[in-house]
């Protein structure tokens, strides 16, 4: 009985490996526009090599703790912390490889914040060098 019960969680103990991001696996690296739902007008385009950067839009470039509460091939979740820069909250949910909705939330410099983006590819980077 006991090595039944270990076949059975043998899958989903694969398919949980920890620090994986799955549903930022399937994104399409090359040049992303960001735009901001709210007001539709507030837009940014980052070369996206690494597609963890789409986790803090409020907080990019900072290195940050990370905890991962939900992960699917279409959906993660995290929260991170940032020290004394702040913290916050995002989903990612993936509609395709080149189509993302982002929703963010928490502290920056001392102000809260709530964010939401749609991310969507536009083409390949304009430099040579990818965003990391």
């Amino acid at each position: 009985m006991p090595l039944a019960g270990l076949l059975i969680g043998w899958p989903l103990a694969l398919s949980a490996q920890p620090g994986r991001m799955d549903a930022l696996a399937s994104l399409e690296r090359g040049e992303w526009e960001l735009r901001e739902r709210q007001d539709g007008t507030a837009t940014k385009r980052v070369c996206l090599g690494d597609p963890g950067q789409l986790l803090q839009p409020n907080h990019s470039g900072l290195q940050c703790k990370r905890f991962i509460l939900e992960n699917s091939a279409q959906q993660i979740a995290i929260s991170y912390d940032c020290g004394r820069s702040g913290q916050g909250r995002t989903t990612l949910r993936v509609e395709t490889s080149r189509l993302v909705q982002i929703d963010s939330q928490g502290v920056s410099g001392g102000s809260p914040f709530a964010l939401t983006i749609e991310g969507r590819r536009i083409g390949a980077c304009r430099s040579t060098a990818l965003a990391r």
